[in-house]
């Protein structure tokens, strides 16, 4: 019997050669209440966000969950991505072999034209049900295990900073040594007020500051000059996505790394990136790349032309996250620590039925069969909005 299979599943699979088509395919639209405010350079986020789940079920019951976590000045709309996986992914997933992953995706490719997140949900689901099936979990599946500890980092965003200091203070007692400052949205002044006050009363933190393209390119060699003078470990997307070669004359002229996000969707940006050194560093998300082996892809491109990689989260509840580790527990370049912060210290609750595993400021990587953790049924049903069947 494959380790993990029951044994209906192990007399279906037995004559089949682990054949296992999916069956069904439902689609739930959630929306999940914040514990606060965030501002950043490129929008504000306040009282709840709206997440779209997909949950596969195949001939063997084997159910695989995964998660679109879009934001409709990055990526798309929940309307979007719960569309995109009830319409056009539907018929490309139902009736086919959960061992066919590659194969599947490519026609979703072919299928429908960008909604990264929702193909991002997609495979996220079909790995899940593949690994469960053999009693494996994902990061196996992608090519095994590189490391079983993440580094976490957690993003400082509200509009009152007292509350964010109360904030820092959990987190020093949690164990978490890496804080990103999300800059841009405000006064320059109050950006260098917050960094200030950090360097003075948390000086063990390690301090990242993420402009989330909120400069203008004329202005931001002068504002990042300041921000260097505060030792922070990079500067992330200080300039609009497609202002390229604004980002490769700060890359060149200032010391501090330069991190690019929004600048690097896809695997042939990261090309690009490396090309012409637009960058130093990559933020690698499965909700931009449109999938954890097109985020692995990104970052090997980035470990050829020398850049190192950071594993980034969009508004997620501990399903992506799940999915965002595995990932990076499988990718030896994403090495700059992970932002899978928001089901502990974000969402005012998460749909997992154990919390996200986060121990002493570092994510534990499941050794579980697929994702590793389970969808809790009564939080999905408690957050969802619309939900459709088939």
């Amino acid at each position: 019997m494959v380790r993990g299979a029951s044994a209906r599943q192990a007399t279906l699979l037995g004559s089949a050669g682990l054949a296992d088509p999916v069956e069904r395919l439902s689609v739930h639209h959630l929306r999940i209440p914040v514990s606060s405010p965030r501002d950043h350079g490129s929008g504000l986020v306040a009282g709840d966000v709206e997440v779209v789940l997909v949950r596969l079920e195949t001939r063997s019951g084997v159910t695989g969950w995964g998660e679109a976590s879009p934001w409709s000045v990055f990526t798309g709309t929940a309307e979007q991505a719960a569309a995109a996986l009830d319409r056009y992914l539907r018929p490309v997933v139902v009736g086919a072999d959960t061992a066919d992953i590659p194969a599947i995706m490519a026609r979703a490719d072919a299928a429908l034209t960008g909604h990264p997140e929702a193909k991002a949900a997609l495979e996220t689901a079909l790995y899940d049900c593949r690994g469960r099936l053999l009693g494996l979990p994902v990061h196996a599946l992608l090519g095994g295990r590189f490391r079983d500890r993440i580094a976490l980092s957690v993003s400082l965003a509200n509009p009152d900073f007292d509350a964010d200091l109360a904030l820092l203070e959990r987190l020093r007692v949690d164990g978490v040594g890496i804080v990103k400052v999300k800059t841009g949205a405000s006064d320059h002044r109050f950006d260098l007020m917050r960094l200030e006050r950090l360097r003075a009363d948390f000086p063990e933190f390690d301090v990242r500051v993420d402009y989330n393209q909120g400069m203008a390119p004329h202005e931001a060699r002068r504002r990042l000059a300041d921000i260097e003078a505060f030792n922070v470990t990079f500067i992330e997307q200080p300039v609009p996505r497609t202002c390229w070669a604004a980002m490769a004359d700060l890359t060149r002229a200032l010391k501090t790394p330069i991190l690019a996000d929004e600048s690097v969707f896809s695997p042939d940006e990261a090309v690009r990136a490396v090309s012409e050194r637009f960058c130093d560093l990559v933020s690698v998300k499965l909700m931009k790349a449109g999938g954890l082996r097109r985020g692995m892809a990104i970052a090997v491109i980035a470990e050829a032309g020398g850049m190192a990689c950071y594993g980034g989260d969009m508004f997620e509840t501990g399903l992506a996250h799940l999915a965002g580790t595995h990932m990076i527990a499988a990718s030896a370049n994403i090495s700059l620590g992970c932002e899978f912060y928001q089901a502990k210290y974000y969402l005012a609750g998460d749909i997992l039925t154990a919390p996200f595993p986060i121990e002493n400021g570092e994510v534990i990587v499941p050794d579980g069969p697929g994702l590793g953790v389970d969808v809790d049924l009564a939080a999905v049903k408690a957050y969802t909005i619309t939900e459709t069947n088939g």
